[in-house]
């Protein structure tokens, strides 16, 4: 069984639940939200969504029914019709108070999406033509955790995975953690974008982008370049790892090349890892 179908058929049994986090085969609808800010877009867009079909619908019913009242069978004599104040002002606002209501949920997913709160781990995203690095500099102390994400190729996928979606060096985060997103570029403009998480920002050259991310579930979570960047643009596949924190600490230990005893030692007195008489 593969990577992808043991993890689906872990949140099956533990939480009765499988999520859409990947693109599907004729798929019409939006990836399950995996952060706030993807369950707001995903309410605001089912939302805006509700509102034009009512606005439509009584658009279409207005010109129904001129069409019909006003025929040229039923109506051969065309009357003077000059204007009607009050009628105006009331065509005037409604459309002003419905742009109100969309705009005032607008702004505050504009508002989410720029907002850092003490973000708790950083991640630097780095694109290339036509590739990603990632570097996690808040380890430092013990180790720089620098590398690079490739596309995986077919002849190299393992049965189950995604084609053009997979790569050789996935980025793990912790789920319910705060984390700021940098973003810039060393050669084109890139974009990355994961739908899952609601996240898509341009990695400009010279210039560092940041966002607010934050992981509500454990999950495989997949993206791609958004903007298109030269010959390989369709090549620049993302993949995310949501891992629970005590998870995510495990994974950390052997990339740091350390022990768990010099990892949870260094985690509790908040310093450095001690020397071996320290320990002892």
């Amino acid at each position: 069984m593969s990577f992808n179908l043991l993890v689906a058929a872990l949140l099956l049994v533990t939480t009765g639940t499988t999520y859409c986090d990947a693109p599907a085969e004729f798929q019409f609808n939006i990836q399950d939200p995996a952060s706030p800010v993807a369950e707001g877009v995903i309410n605001f867009h089912n939302n805006l969504i509700t509102l034009m079909i009512g606005i439509a619908t009584f658009v279409f019913y207005i010109i129904i029914r001129c069409l019909v009242l006003f025929h040229e069978s039923k109506n051969g004599v065309a009357v003077p019709f000059i204007h009607n104040s009050v009628l105006e002002i009331v065509w005037t606002l409604i459309p002003g108070f419905i742009v109100a209501s969309i705009a005032v949920p607008s702004f505050a997913l504009l508002y989410a999406t720029e907002e850092l709160i003490d973000p708790e781990t950083t991640v630097k995203v780095i694109g290339h033509q036509w590739y990603w690095s990632y570097e996690l500099n808040d380890y430092s102390e013990f180790k720089k955790l620098n590398f690079d994400s490739y596309m995986l190729p077919e002849e190299d996928l393992p049965v189950g995975y995604f084609r053009n979606l997979e790569v050789d060096n996935r980025l793990v985060l912790p789920i319910l953690t705060r984390i700021r997103v940098l973003v810039t570029s060393v050669d084109v403009i890139h974009s990355w974008a994961v739908p899952s998480l609601a996240v898509k920002l341009d990695a400009t050259p010279g210039r560092l982008l940041q966002t607010p991310l934050f992981i509500k579930r454990a999950s495989v979570f997949y993206g791609q370049c958004s903007e298109i960047c030269g010959v390989n643009h369709g090549f620049m596949p993302i993949v995310v790892v949501g891992l629970h924190p005590a998870e995510h600490f495990f994974y950390l230990i052997p990339k740091l090349g350390l022990n768990k005893l010099e990892a949870t030692w260094a985690i509790l007195a908040d310093t450095a890892v001690p020397s071996e008489k320290e320990v002892n």
